[in-house]
């Protein structure tokens, strides 16, 4: 599914065909390292499925998609540029004459960071796609920050602990943690819920 959606928005965007097969498989291998239990292919296919759900009240699908695919392209959790450079890279890839807004690509992608409130509204839905994985049953979300441990585990809990407490807390302190009026309602009370679980486990 993900390969074939790969594909379709490629031909949109203006690739040629002879490459989309290469660039496909730079993505894949991308994804699917070692060091990835979450930030990986899944992840992808999870976003992908609300954003065909949500799809219609998007002014820039193709953006949002192709922001989807490349926001996370680049993962090392020993370097705070992830973003940045996922951006980056998508551009670096596109087409001289693409039909894509190339700013709006980067703006989106980077905004994948901090997770805030944007002027923009489709990057708002793809903020809250990004996050919707907070808001799941109490046993998925267990799996999801189990999964975020592993990409950290490099570090010891001395230095993970407090890491991933500080960046659950900042979620709570924000006045909401997702960005679109329809996210917030159906999703807001249980992603709070669920974090304030997992920083109580942290302690």
């Amino acid at each position: 599914m993900l390969q074939n959606k790969y594909t379709e928005l490629l031909l949109k965007i203006g690739f040629n065909e002879d490459c989309i097969e290469n660039n496909w498989s730079d993505l894949e291998k991308a994804y699917s390292t070692k060091s990835r239990h979450y930030h990986n292919l899944n992840h992808l296919k999870e976003m992908i499925e609300l954003y065909e759900i949500y799809k219609s009240n998007l002014k820039f699908p193709n953006e949002v998609l192709y922001a989807i695919f490349y926001h996370d392209i680049v993962y090392k959790v020993t370097r705070k540029d992830n973003e940045l450079r996922s951006a980056e890279f998508a551009l670096s890839i596109l087409p001289e004459h693409t039909t894509l807004d190339k700013q709006l690509v980067f703006d989106m992608i980077c905004t994948t960071q901090l997770h805030q409130q944007n002027e923009i509204k489709d990057t708002n839905w793809l903020i809250d796609f990004d996050l919707k994985i907070l808001s799941k049953d109490w046993e998925d979300y267990k799996i999801y920050f189990d999964q975020i441990r592993k990409e950290y585990k490099i570090y010891p809990n001395i230095l993970y602990k407090p890491g991933r407490k500080k960046a659950l807390k900042h979620f709570l302190e924000n006045d909401f943690i997702f960005q679109t009026a329809e996210f917030r309602n159906k999703y807001e009370a249980k992603a709070r819920e669920n974090i304030k679980s997992e920083i109580e486990l942290l302690s």
